[in-house]
This record gives C-alpha cells, sequence and structure tokens, in this order.
C-alpha cells in the first residue's frame, strides 16, 4: 500500500497564503529550495481551484525548473466541474469521490502520494482516515490582516505524532507528523461522577 503525505506551507497563524505578500511570502531560503528539489518522485493530488492556479503558472513559465519538474509529474485533479481532456500535460481528472478514489489509489498506485494546495481535499482525505503523514513548513510571518486559504478551519480533531522536524535558513520550520483522526470517531467521554454518596451522575 502507497502513502499518502497532506503538504502545506502555512503562515505561523494558519494561511496558506496572503494578499499582498510575494510567494512564499519572500522568505525562501537557499536551503529551502534545494529541499524541494530532493523530495521524492509522488504523484501530486488536487482540487479543481489549485489545479486552475498551477495550470496557469506551467502555461506562463514553462521552463522555470520547478514549474517543468511539476509539469512532468504526475498529477490527479479531483473535480465536477473540470472536463478532460485538460489542458496540463501529466494530468488525469476524477470526477467521481475522491475519498473513494484515493482509498484505490492508495491500494494500487506505483509511488507515494501528496496533495498540493487543496485544503478542502486534503480535509476530506484526514476526516476520511487516509493520510499517513502530515506535513506543515511553518513560515515565520503572521498574515492576520491579509491572510487568506484558512488551512485548518473545519478539521476534526487530530492527534499528532512528531516523527521529523528540521530548521530552514531563515527561520522556517517543519513540521511532520503521523495523524489520527479523533472527533465523531472517537469513543465518547464518560460523564464525572458527583462527589456525593449516592454517587449520582454530575449535570
Amino acid at each position: 500500500m502507497q502513502k499518502l503525505m497532506v503538504d502545506f506551507i502555512i503562515s505561523l497563524d494558519g494561511y496558506g497564503a496572503a494578499e499582498g505578500w510575494p510567494g512564499y511570502w519572500g522568505m525562501e531560503s537557499p536551503e529551502y529550495l534545494g529541499w524541494l528539489d530532493e523530495q521524492e518522485e509522488h504523484t501530486a493530488l488536487m482540487g479543481a481551484t489549485t489545479y486552475r492556479l498551477m495550470s496557469g503558472f506551467g502555461a506562463q513559465m514553462p521552463d522555470e525548473p520547478s514549474m517543468a519538474g511539476l509539469t512532468a509529474m504526475p498529477k490527479v485533479v479531483f473535480s465536477s466541474t473540470l472536463e478532460a481532456p485538460l489542458s496540463w500535460a501529466n494530468t488525469a481528472l476524477v470526477d467521481g469521490d475522491a475519498v473513494e478514489a484515493v482509498r484505490a489509489m492508495k491500494q494500487q498506485a506505483s509511488r507515494p502520494m501528496r496533495t498540493l494546495g487543496s485544503p478542502a481535499l486534503s480535509r476530506s482525505l484526514l476526516r476520511a482516515g487516509l493520510v499517513d503523514r502530515y506535513r506543515v513548513v511553518v513560515f515565520p510571518v503572521i498574515t492576520g490582516a491579509n491572510g487568506r486559504d484558512r488551512i485548518f478551519d473545519g478539521y476534526p480533531d487530530v492527534a499528532l505524532k512528531l516523527v521529523d522536524h528540521r530548521t530552514f535558513g531563515g527561520g522556517l520550520q517543519l513540521l511532520e507528523y503521523v495523524p489520527t483522526v479523533r472527533g465523531e470517531g472517537s469513543a465518547p467521554r464518560r460523564p464525572g461522577r458527583c462527589p456525593r454518596p449516592s454517587g449520582r451522575t454530575c449535570r
């Protein structure tokens, strides 16, 4: 079975981007960019919004090294609004249920999978218990006034076990976890007992 990683870059206050800020909040370092180039081969998973954004970058900057690498990478888009064939090379479209499709892909795929942006897709896969690793790179910036794409809104409760961490130049913090989803699937807490001889349930 192949592994699935949810992978985000975020501000300290949990935004995925911010209006009026450059890419990577202008804080990417050569060390971090070099590390990105060393990532293992994988299949990128995304939703329609991320596809439209990234395929546009790919068309505008086809020779930029990181975009060229992403274009060459196998990609799967989950969308009921896009139509095949997609213009971005090496991209397959799935218009059915993303959770069931990824569940099958984990059994059948030849390489690991990793989300690209796509907060809603990532949230659905996490809630379904399909995510093996959850990784964030935290940039040292707070974008409370202009932040957009809040990453953690709508999440279930998730316990996180830290399995890897690293500090890049400029103070970027990589944190990689094994997630365990709680919430609806967790055993209910037992009500407390009143400190009375009757032992009646506290209300």
